[in-house]
């Protein structure tokens, strides 16, 4: 019999979007209470979009983000565009695909090598890995090397990898030319042995943690970013449009940020999401090169979400290879908007999930209002209820050492990638023993 009695404060969890804490009671071995709370996450951007004029929205819309703003980016022009009623051009939508490649590309390997890869190799941080010790010294290099790839694909067709300046409602002001894209195939080509390094590495990892939820993401006739129904595990199908109406908003008193349940469950969005509904559709390069890895799939371990966004970088790799190598891009005209009141919606994959945006405008091309919702919001309740099993789960099995718990619960919650910007250190625990 267990009688362990802890309370668990954790002050900050330090994220790109702010910070959040965790709260723990154990009584006589048993989880009493637990809440994870994302305190910093509300900014109002909802409320300072209504007056704007909507040309202007999705490069304001882009600084809800740094991390990802690109995906916040496009997913805004996907919904301005269709509240002004305008159709991208096919070669819209493949610079959009490959604006979303080199934004995976470099946000996966920040995620796996910066914030992952330490607790892989005992390590407290990144920067403490030896260039002496050839296994660090060659994670080190790959590192910066996909990142590097992914950055300068953005920059090619995007302008900038984070904040671009290309992309606009109905098209992109500049495209990328012959001369300038060799360069950019010839990095992604380099940087491919050392992604399939990175699927190998968290392929062997042993980390564990299972337990069922439902997932949820897009679907095209291709591993889709950016278009598609959206499914779940359970079979069912919902249109871009009715997303929404799916989804119960949850106010979480203890957080600024908003919970949502799928039809009162949780669920989980991300890479994990998108490789158990889609695995099928990824690249055939990849299928090919990774099949080992792609073979665990589906799963209910969380820790393979870290699996699912290597695998993920090397679908991104090989498809922008293809892209690049087979299409030639010209010069389009940027539609002139005709404003009338309208509602647009827009859904993307961002690197942590799906992202909604909604745009309701009037004649004056003026926002009247407009909703997003955010992939770690979606994923918050969900994540609480991880945290709740595995803390149970090792007070049954006698685990009531601080360290191995204050770990266990780190690297859980790094495993949903959310939005976390010094993973290393983003853990401190106060403990009170009764």
């Amino acid at each position: 019999m267990h009688t362990v009695d802890l309370d668990l404060h954790i002050e900050e969890l330090t994220k790109v979007e702010g910070a959040a804490t965790v709260d723990v009671k154990v009584r006589n071995g048993k989880v009493e209470k637990l809440t994870f709370g994302i305190t910093e996450y509300k900014r109002f951007y909802t409320q300072a979009m209504r007056g704007k004029s909507i040309t202007a929205l999705p490069q304001l819309l882009a600084r809800v983000c740094g991390t990802c703003s690109n995906a916040h980016l496009l997913c805004s022009i996907e919904a301005c565009e269709r509240a002004l009623g305008i159709t991208p051009t096919p070669q819209s939508q493949i610079l959009k695909r490959l604006t979303m490649y080199g934004l995976n590309i470099r946000d996966h390997a920040l995620h796996l090598y910066l914030f992952v890869s330490p607790d892989l190799v005992g390590k407290d941080n990144f920067l403490s890995f030896d260039e002496n010790i050839p296994e660090e010294h060659e994670m080190l290099h790959d590192a910066f090397d996909i990142k590097a790839a992914g950055n300068h694909l953005a920059q090619l067709v995007a302008g900038r990898s984070v904040h671009a300046l290309f992309p606009t409602i109905g098209g992109f002001i500049k495209i990328p030319t012959q001369e300038t894209k060799q360069p950019i195939i010839d990095e992604l080509k380099k940087v491919r042995p050392a992604v399939l390094r990175l699927i190998k590495t968290f392929k062997e990892c042993d980390w564990s943690f299972d337990r069922k939820t439902r997932y949820m993401g897009m679907s095209a006739d291709h591993y889709s970013f950016l278009e598609g129904e959206i499914i779940s595990d359970d079979g069912q199908r919902i249109t871009e449009e009715d997303y929404h109406n799916h989804l119960e908003h949850v106010v979480i008193p203890y957080s600024q940020a908003s919970g949502y349940m799928h039809d009162n469950e949780s669920y989980m969005v991300g890479s994990l999401a998108r490789m158990n509904l889609s695995r099928e559709k990824l690249h055939p390069q990849t299928q090919k090169d990774a099949s080992d890895a792609i073979a665990l799939f589906p799963s209910t371990n969380i820790y393979h979400n870290n699996l699912a966004q290597a695998i993920e970088t090397l679908h991104c790799v090989d498809d922008a290879i293809e892209l690049l190598e087979g299409n030639t891009f010209a010069k389009e005209e940027i539609p002139k908007p005709v404003f009338k009141e309208g509602t647009g919606i827009g859904v993307v994959e961002a690197p942590r999930g799906m992202l909604y945006h909604r745009v309701h405008i009037g004649d004056d091309g003026k926002v009247i209002d407009g909703d997003i919702v955010v992939p770690t919001g979606q994923n918050q309740i969900n994540i609480e209820e991880d945290l709740h099993t595995m803390i149970q789960q090792m007070l049954d099995d006698g685990v009531e050492d601080k360290e191995k718990i204050q770990s266990e619960l780190e690297k859980l919650i790094r495993a949903y990638d959310p939005c976390m910007s010094c993973a290393s250190h983003f853990l401190r625990l106060n403990w009170q023993e009764l």
